[in-house]
């Protein structure tokens, strides 16, 4: 009996070590976790973002900062390198399991060379997902609504079209997700761009001192969408405050680790954009473009010519005497003033602007008189399209009625203060097409417009269905830096049915968000809603 007890005691003794190496084993791994573990304070931004200046708590939230990206940086590499293993490992066991059914021995030997061929099967299958997307060459769809458009961002903030009723047009990434995925984009250009390879077309005489470096503060904007079916596509592009020269990078994530598709340097210091706007009357309105005009594409841009489409003659002198006027105040003398006396057709006038351009290729960008622009969007106008492989499809940020969104002032605000892309403020046009950067080449190689559409509306969805039925990219996104002003519309009785039922639907969108809209519609409500109020509180006074 003395020696089971004994037996006991021993298993008894080996079981009490073994917990306590696990518990020790634990607190050394809380305590290594405790250490290096990044500090977060809730309030993650992207890469360029620097705090305040204040002394030595600002050094200390400055190397807290870069330690915590670091991290982040090392996670992510982390992240992708398990992936990876992942896909390799099972797409392994899957070759292997195919192979051993076909041929289990090859002359009494097991197959060799898996591991290779597991290797090039991935590539090529990560390769044929980012061939089978809409990435290097457009699609061509049946109809507009099967565009997936893309989403722009900043280095602070996404710019996105699908907002229901709790999200906004312009949001800061609250997701640490979506701000990762962001942060880990912006990086990895950089690292396309910082180490070129052979296929960049980088000369291999420059060596890494001769070569600029790129930071997170040189990236300007990019652009992405989702096919759901291929991956994720990635446009980014970078460039130095003090050059002119954009490097333009584009990434496919095919549902795995991030695969370079391109990179390449974009010099638009030469690329002259031909602004053409169609215009009949609204004089008043001219006047406020041209001084937007003045102010972006004379003074800061200098690299665009205006052709104006005027159909009759009513104000044609209001118009001629506000384009010599700019012209002799500024010396700007690149535009062209073309008279129609004829009724006004949007169509026929661009058309015609665009075939009054007698000096070759050009980038041109179809414009309304309503519409807001900066040199930002003028940039991204140029580096969104190409002649012969894609055309710009900015989507435009409308604005609402200021009477509405303003009515609790006196006066609305100047329009420059406006200019903010905000719920109750606007909304992203989704359902237009008529703002669109293209080359005249391409224009004039798909038909320009269908000129028997009269009136309001339709020739610009034509136009764009052609871009979709064709070969070429249609590149469809909301920029920030583009805007249309409020303006009171008008729907002719003339119109045809579907014409008018889509102005009348473009009226009802263009005046107020969804909560100010309800506000005028239960406005009764709330002012009886007021009146009894103010009543209980007067009887309780009196009383």
């Amino acid at each position: 009996m003395r020696m089971p007890r004994r037996g006991l005691v021993i298993q008894a003794r080996t079981r009490w070590l073994l917990v306590g190496l696990a518990l020790l084993f634990s607190l050394v791994l809380l305590m290594y976790l405790l250490e290096c573990a990044p500090q977060t304070d809730g309030n993650g931004s992207l890469p360029g973002v620097v705090g305040e200046s204040m002394g030595k708590e600002y050094y200390q939230a400055l190397l807290q900062e870069q330690e915590e990206h670091y991290q982040n940086r090392a996670t992510s590499l982390k992240r992708q390198i398990a992936q990876l293993k992942q896909e390799l490992q099972e797409m392994s066991d899957k070759l292997k399991s195919l192979q051993e059914k076909k041929s289990p021995k090859v002359n009494g030997m097991n197959y060799q060379g898996t591991k290779e061929q597991t290797s090039n099967d991935l590539l090529e299958f990560l390769h044929s997902q980012i061939d089978k997307a809409e990435v290097s060459v457009g699609a061509k769809l049946p109809s507009e609504y099967g565009v997936i458009p893309f989403e722009s961002f900043t280095s602070m903030k996404v710019f996105q079209l699908e907002m229901g009723l709790t999200r906004h047009p312009e949001e800061k990434p609250v997701r640490k997700d979506k701000r990762d995925e962001l942060v880990e984009v912006i990086e990895a250009g950089l690292e396309v761009i910082n180490n070129p390879d052979e296929e960049d077309g980088q000369d291999e005489e420059d060596g890494v001192g001769d070569r600029q470096l790129y930071s997170e503060n040189d990236f300007i904007e990019g652009y992405y969408r989702t096919e759901r079916d291929k991956g994720t596509q990635y446009e980014l592009f970078y460039k130095k405050m003090d050059g002119m020269e954009y490097r333009h990078v584009t990434l496919f994530r095919p549902f795995g680790p991030l695969m370079k598709v391109k990179s390449e340097t974009v010099d638009i210091s030469r690329s002259i954009i031909n602004i053409i706007v169609p215009l009949a009357g609204r004089t008043e309105a001219f006047a406020q473009f041209m001084q937007n005009f003045r102010d972006v594409c004379i003074h800061q841009d200098k690299r665009v010519h205006l052709t104006v489409v005027y159909f009759g003659q009513d104000g044609l002198s209001e118009v001629k005497s506000i384009l010599e006027s700019v012209a002799r105040e500024t010396d700007f003398h690149n535009y062209t003033l073309v008279s129609l006396n004829e009724e006004f057709n949007r169509g026929r006038g661009l058309d015609m602007g665009a075939r009054a351009w007698e000096k070759g290729e050009v980038l041109m960008f179809f414009c309304d008189v309503d519409v807001y622009f900066t040199a930002e969007f003028l940039n991204s106008c140029r580096l969104n399209a190409e002649p012969g492989k894609k055309v710009f499809y900015p989507v435009v940020f409308s604005l609402y009625n200021p009477a509405i969104v303003y009515a609790n002032q006196d006066i609305p605000p100047p329009v420059e203060q406006q200019l903010v892309h905000k719920k109750d403020s606007g909304f992203w046009r989704d359902f237009g097409f008529g703002m669109t950067c293209q080359y005249r080449t391409d224009f004039l190689t798909v038909g320009g417009f269908d000129l028997e559409v009269k009136g309001w509306g339709g020739e610009d969805v034509h136009l764009y269905r052609k871009y979709l039925h064709g070969d070429l990219m249609v590149v469809r996104t909301p920029v920030p830096g583009l805007f249309h002003l409020w303006h009171e519309k008008h729907c002719a009785d003339e119109l045809a049915p579907e014409q008018y039922r889509m102005c009348i639907q473009s009226k009802a969108m263009n005046e107020a968000s969804h909560s100010h809209l309800g506000m005028l519609v239960f406005r009764d409500e709330i002012e009886a809603h007021l009146r009894k109020q103010a009543y209980r509180t007067n009887s309780e006074a009196a009383a």
